[in-house]
């Protein structure tokens, strides 16, 4: 045997069988790896839902995105029924979690041990935060573009008023608004009521991701003409006939209501009235047409009342012309008088009461000089003997002054029955600055 194996040939042979047999060894694992590898495939399933698993009651869970894109390789018919069935899950577990920030990862579950698998992302960043519920005022509100010319919105509601907000503490805290908007087609020219969905939003007006009880409400809005009230200042025009005396002019209706563009009512301080005595010879109560001011296109009343007291003097043997109104009773058919002397008196420094001033406002006069002002009257001899300064009472109403600067106010007057009067002003200057 030693002689053998110190022979070359024999040698050469044997390496040669050892190498025959290596390479059909090799080989034949190759052709089997290959046939074990053959019909593997790939696939990618979007939108595949992640769950979350956590303490809902009590906290909110921020940065699990709702779905993830997953690549599985593997044999074709596992690959093929993962697809179609689809009876997997994915899942986030974060029931063992603290508050605060994590980097976790989406698990599988219920895969195929032969299924290679990549999730897009795999790894997630989150943020666990304590829930919490606030209550919240919310506001609406109203393109005013939409509403019809000369029409403005006077009020609107929100029923309920409030509504209560869940979320995430962080997120609860950077609320700045909680709004309702009211919405119809251009040309909004009556009050209208709908309900509307409530957005939560940060200072940069973004929509945050909040639960809200109710999520709809329902806004009530008021829509009326542009309007402006201002005071009646009844005003004296004509002459009296003969033998009769205007003692006082007054009505029930203090103030009017005008309708129209703002451009047209803001000028407005007042609306004056003037009553023609030309043709009054009795008491009584009579109508006035009101007049309408340029620009204005409504007013609230087109007629007032106005009752007129006179006294006719005992020596007219004239006949008094008939009244170009007629009263709304008849006048007596006899008149008792009594012969006395017309004396007129001026009453100096007679004080302007300022009255309706809101809180917030001061004011001192410009004109007339301290809201002082004369009347002078004219009256019986014996009427003139019993009056006195007091008996005047002379104001103005403020109770419309919503700005402050120089404006101008009628003087009102309440003077005492069977006497003519007259202002040496009819009107005073304020200066109104804030308090």
């Amino acid at each position: 045997m030693d002689n053998l194996f110190d022979r070359p040939w024999f040698l050469r042979f044997t390496a040669l069988a050892l190498a025959v047999f290596f390479f059909f060894t090799v080989q034949a694992e190759e052709e089997n790896n290959s046939s074990t590898t053959i019909g593997d495939t790939m696939d990618i399933l979007r939108d595949v839902p992640v769950e979350v698993y956590y303490d809902t009651e009590n906290l909110v869970v921020t940065g699990v995105p709702e779905t993830v894109n997953m690549k599985i390789e593997g044999p074709a018919n596992i690959v093929q029924s993962t697809k179609l069935l689809r009876d997997f899950s994915l899942k986030v577990d974060l029931r063992e979690s603290t508050m605060g920030e994590h980097t976790v990862q989406i698990k599988t579950e219920n895969l195929s041990d032969k299924l290679k698998v990549t999730l897009d992302p795999a790894m997630v960043d989150v943020k666990i935060e304590e829930k919490i519920t606030q209550s919240f005022r919310v506001d609406p509100e109203l393109n005013e573009r939409l509403l019809a010319e000369d029409y403005n919105v006077v009020k609107m509601e929100v029923e309920p008023s409030s509504i209560e907000v869940t979320g995430a503490k962080s997120v609860i805290e950077s609320i700045s608004f909680v709004k309702v908007s009211a919405t119809k087609e251009k040309g909004i020219d009556k009050s209208f009521e709908q309900k509307a969905r409530v957005r939560v939003l940060d200072r940069e007006l973004n929509k945050l991701n909040v639960t809200m009880s109710p999520e709809e409400v329902t806004v009530k809005v008021q829509i009326e003409q542009n309007n402006k009230e201002v005071p009646i200042v009844l005003k004296q025009k004509g002459t009296p006939a003969d033998g009769i005396t205007i003692n006082s002019i007054t009505s029930d209706a203090k103030e009017v209501k005008l309708f129209g563009p703002r451009a047209a009512l803001d000028p407005i301080k007042e609306l004056a009235v003037n009553v023609d005595v030309a043709d009054i010879n009795e008491s009584g109560t009579y109508e006035v047409t009101l007049p309408k001011p340029k620009g204005v296109k409504n007013v609230s009343s087109e007629k007032i009342k106005v009752t007129i007291n006179v006294t006719k003097e005992a020596n007219s043997d004239e006949s008094p012309p008939e009244a170009s109104v007629e009263p709304d009773t008849e006048p007596d058919s006899e008149t008792e008088t009594t012969v006395q002397m017309k004396v007129t008196k001026k009453f100096s420094n007679v004080p302007v009461e300022i009255r309706g001033l809101q809180p917030q406002y001061k004011s001192t006069f410009s004109k007339p000089l301290n809201g002082l002002v004369d009347v002078t009257v004219t009256a019986d001899q014996d009427v003139i003997n019993s009056l006195k300064t007091s008996d005047f009472n002379l104001f103005i109403d403020t109770s419309k002054v919503n700005a402050e600067g120089e404006q101008t106010f009628p003087i009102q007057a309440e003077m005492p029955d069977a006497i003519a009067w007259k202002l040496s002003d009819e009107e005073v200057t304020l200066e109104i600055v804030l308090a």
